[in-house]
């Protein structure tokens, strides 16, 4: 019953206005923190070991994006195509994918928790081929209603194991685009204890391992809200590979996150300890 209930709340959700949605994303977002003492304490234990004086004002305006990502998800998920991309308003940097796509060259996609970062595989997704890594959701009912709405256009999803790995190494070798989300926390074995905002944090390794073997363009890109749509952008990632690859990739999160720290997601727990993973010395 309870899953029945969701689906039809998705759905209805779908059919009200982008607008509206962020407001009452933003309400959902204040009630949210209010009463889960847990979830308001790691928002604001978050911004402040990322340096962030979590005062009123940036304060109200993490908890409101927050709340907007949440519920902006069906109206991205369940509208038609190109009604979303519609919302687009401006993007830049599409070039680099265009160019690496004229070298018959790869190219990874990083999109960190900020914004709206689901609409970005949507964007590319009109342009080429896109295969983006993913995890199955906890609420079993929730995978078809995600693959539904992210395989549009061009692209497919990959699960996040070995198979899932492959596809992505196949597609970069045909030079099509992969994407994958830099900041979420790997499984036990596949990332290593890594600065982020001065703190240990476990980051996946395969971003570097995949640029090494195929030679891809890396890209980081944000999908900023902005007024009635979303900004895009796609910066260049050059990579050293005499050094940390999983702590370059954290410094360049930490710039494009304090450009817009109001849209970041402080509610992840980005410094959790994956299962059969030794925790860092430092915090041992």
């Amino acid at each position: 019953m309870t899953t029945f209930l969701f689906k039809i709340i998705f759905r209805l959700l779908t059919f009200l206005p982008l607008s509206l949605l962020h407001r009452l994303g933003a309400l959902l977002g204040r009630l949210t923190y209010a009463l889960s003492p847990q979830y308001a304490a790691r928002i604001r234990e978050n911004l402040q070991q990322a340096g962030f004086m979590p005062g009123d004002e940036l304060l109200s305006a993490v908890i409101d994006e927050a709340g907007k990502s949440i519920l902006e998800l069906p109206w991205v998920w369940g509208r038609p195509y190109d009604e979303v991309l519609d919302k687009v308003l401006e993007c830049r940097g599409m070039e680099h994918v265009e160019a690496a796509q004229a070298r018959g060259q790869g190219t990874i996609i990083l999109t960190p928790h900020l914004g709206c970062f689901e609409i970005v595989g949507l964007y590319v997704a009109r342009r080429m081929p896109f295969t983006m890594l993913y995890r199955q959701p906890k609420l079993r009912w929730l995978e078809g209603v995600m693959r539904a709405g992210r395989e549009r256009g061009q692209a497919k999803l990959a699960r996040a194991d070995l198979s899932g790995v492959r596809l992505l190494y196949k597609a970069l070798k045909r030079g099509e685009a992969i994407g994958l989300l830099p900041d979420q926390v790997p499984s036990g074995g596949e990332g290593e204890w890594v600065d982020f905002f001065g703190r240990s944090a476990y980051t996946m390794t395969l971003v570097g391992r995949l640029a090494k073997a195929s030679d891809a363009t890396v890209l980081l890109v944000s999908a900023v809200r902005q007024g009635r749509g979303y900004a895009i952008s796609f910066e260049p990632l050059q990579l050293d590979f005499s050094r940390s690859v999983p702590q370059q990739i954290n410094a360049a999160l930490e710039q494009v996150i304090r450009a817009h720290p109001a849209q970041y997601l402080w509610s992840y727990n980005r410094y959790k300890v994956s299962r059969g993973v030794q925790p860092p010395e430092q915090e041992s």
